[in-house]
């Protein structure tokens, strides 16, 4: 099952996607925000494009794992992305995505990132947690 993942920012949505049989994420692009209506459009192109069979949004619970006034703004937006989508749209705590992603960059020893690199990139990082976590899951079923 390919899997779409978004890490939603203010001013871009970094967007990675899984290879076909949902094991390994990939970084894919980012849209740069409008208003939701085109931020969906823009979304919903890439679901068909990819023939994805779910969307994961990334979720920014605080440290402590609780729902703070960004976690909240998100859930909201992913209600209103997944009544727009005809594939159903999951939530996932994406804690420390965007430093993982920014070491991941570093360690790839490029000098120069393009922008929103880094938010494509933690889109990956936050699929890659969600298709490890359902492998995990399915081992132990």
């Amino acid at each position: 099952m390919r899997v779409l993942a978004l890490d939603i920012g203010e001013r871009r949505i970094g967007v990675a996607v899984s290879d076909p049989l949902g094991l390994f994420a990939r970084p894919l692009c980012t849209v740069e925000r409008a208003s939701k209506a085109d931020d969906f459009a823009a979304i919903g192109a890439l679901v068909a494009e990819h023939a994805v069979e779910r969307v994961v949004v990334g979720l920014p619970l605080t440290l402590r794992g609780e729902m703070g006034p960004q976690a909240c703004q998100i859930d909201r937006y992913a209600e209103a992305l997944a009544a727009a989508l005809p594939v159903p749209v999951t939530l996932w705590d994406e804690r420390y995505s965007t430093s993982e992603a920014a070491d991941i960059i570093q360690q790839s020893h490029r000098k120069h990132r393009e922008r929103g690199e880094i938010d494509a990139v933690a889109a990956a990082v936050i699929l890659q947690g969600f298709l490890d976590s359902r492998t995990v899951l399915e081992e132990n079923v």
